[in-house]
């Protein structure tokens, strides 16, 4: 069963081990936070991830903005 913590975000467990990846991909969001963290352009992340989008990364940045509000 799978779960959405975005329209872009997704949790199944069939997909890499139920970790949150973006929608109809395998990129984990994990991987991509990461990128981000160590300070990565959008471009550069685009141009290492092909299967993301513009609007992939947006969603993850808002996801993170989100969770940190919990914490």
């Amino acid at each position: 069963m799978e779960t959405w913590l975005s329209d872009r975000i997704q949790l199944d467990p069939a997909v890499c081990h139920g970790k949150p990846v973006v929608r109809g991909t395998r990129v984990m969001v994990a991987n991509v936070v990461g990128a981000i963290a160590a300070g990565q352009s959008h471009v550069q992340i685009l141009e290492d991830y092909t299967a993301l989008t513009e609007a992939d990364i947006r969603a993850i940045r808002a996801l993170l903005i989100e969770s940190s509000h919990t914490l």
